[in-house]
């Protein structure tokens, strides 16, 4: 956790603490490192453990919000290792920080994340064009499921994507479909009549039939969702064996899970992922 400003490193310097940043497509998420899973000598002994999460709107990134949190989260000296889907609101959160450093209230260092830092090969023909966030999370679940079986990881973000990871950890692909904002989005952008339907993401469908116009949408939306999740998952496991386990994250993940029987939700997942990269990632 978070030390004392008067707390040093080995160098004699006060110990910097180690924060995180999620930039999603709708979502900036931060976080700071509690436990990074390590013993004395530096060896894994499990997995990094966050708190003191934030969550931000990206379209509009509010600094004096940012500044509140940094002046809770790292009141000393920080690190934020920096992951990212959305390379402008990377740039502005960025931008934020390094003007937060030049005040002269806390040094901070940064570091953007990619996927040379996290602890496995992809197995995937360009690593590089995978989203951060899927390969985060897919190194998390991967240090956690049982040894020998392959698992499956469940984003529902903004897009949801099904990811599966090899019994000896590697990171496979997967698939990515829109989630229900987006989905009601396009109905209503690609059509001239249908209505923009909101709140789709933690609301229960409505029963079918859907009684008018926005009750269809719902239904549509809602259940089409937890269909294609089960679908995809039922696939992965004729791919991976049945038992491989399930990992749920993301902001709608609770719609989904009475959907997938058995199904571990991780709500930390990207960010945990992020943390594993701390190693790679600040020894260059």
């Amino acid at each position: 956790m978070p030390l004392p400003d008067d707390a040093v490193g080995p160098t004699g310097r006060p110990a910097e603490t180690l924060l995180l940043a999620d930039v999603g497509n709708s979502r900036i998420k931060l976080a700071v490192v509690a436990d990074r899973g390590l013993d004395a000598s530096g060896s894994r002994v499990g997995l990094p453990t966050v708190h003191q999460r934030l969550e931000i709107d990206n379209r509009g990134l509010r600094t004096n919000l940012l500044r509140q949190w940094l002046a809770v989260a790292a009141p000393g000296p920080a690190v934020i290792l920096v992951a990212s889907v959305h390379d402008a609101a990377a740039a502005v959160l960025e931008m934020a920080l390094a003007e937060e450093s030049a005040t002269g209230r806390r040094p901070l260092r940064q570091r953007r994340i990619g996927h040379a830092d996290l602890p496995f090969l992809p197995a995937v023909a360009e690593p590089h064009r995978v989203g951060i966030d899927r390969l985060a999370a897919a190194a998390a679940a991967a240090a956690v499921k049982p040894r020998g079986e392959g698992g499956i990881v469940v984003d529902c973000g903004t897009a949801a994507t099904v990811d599966l990871i090899a019994p000896d950890g590697r990171f496979l692909g997967g698939a990515i479909l829109p989630g229900p904002t987006l989905m009601a989005r396009a109905l209503a952008q690609g059509t001239s009549k249908l209505p923009e339907v909101r709140a789709l993401e933690h609301a229960d469908p409505p029963a079918m039939p859907g009684g008018n116009t926005r009750e269809a949408i719902a239904a549509g939306i809602g259940w089409g969702m937890r269909g294609a999740i089960v679908e995809l998952v039922a696939r992965s496991r004729l791919a991976l064996g049945p038992s491989a386990p399930v990992f749920v994250t993301g902001g709608w993940s609770r719609a989904i899970l009475p959907a997938v029987p058995g199904a571990i939700e991780m709500p930390d997942l990207v960010l945990v992922g992020i943390a594993l990269a701390a190693e790679r990632a600040l020894s260059r």
